[in-house]
């Protein structure tokens, strides 16, 4: 059934209801160049979609990469990495995604991120935007 609802997503039209989750925790993961082209400090996330934003103090940078699973802890696998892009897949204990990132400049990234979480699918676009040093 899980298989069968992640190939289903790109035809959902999913709200970004819970796209605000805490910061996950993320596991061990491979350096992604991409990420490391970005500054630290606090980034504004945006969705896109719904124009709903979060700030959120970036120091571990791999926070991007797993916008909507909150604390759970992910099994990553990389499925591209380069300078200024990335993709990767994650199981977590509570649903599953991919997400792919495009760093713009270091003060600016796209990401697109899909998956299940609690059993149901979410499907969001967001720009990251650098917002300044965190407090």
């Amino acid at each position: 059934m899980r298989k069968a609802a992640l190939q289903l997503l790109p035809f959902l039209a999913v709200g970004a209801v819970g796209l605000f989750a805490a910061a996950p925790a993320v596991t061990a993961t491979p350096a992604l160049p991409a990420l490391s082209a970005l500054e630290a400090g606090r980034w504004q996330i945006r969705d896109l979609d719904t124009g709903a934003v979060r700030s959120i103090c970036l120091g571990d940078r791999r926070v991007l990469m797993q916008l909507r699973h909150g604390s759970a802890q992910c099994a990553w696998t990389v499925v591209r990495s380069e300078a200024k892009e990335a993709t990767v897949t994650f199981d977590c204990g509570n649903g599953s995604g991919r997400t792919a990132l495009r760093v713009e400049t270091p003060r600016l990234a796209q990401v697109d991120t899909q998956g299940i979480i609690d059993g149901l699918p979410y499907a969001v676009r967001a720009e990251a935007r650098h917002a300044g040093s965190c407090r």
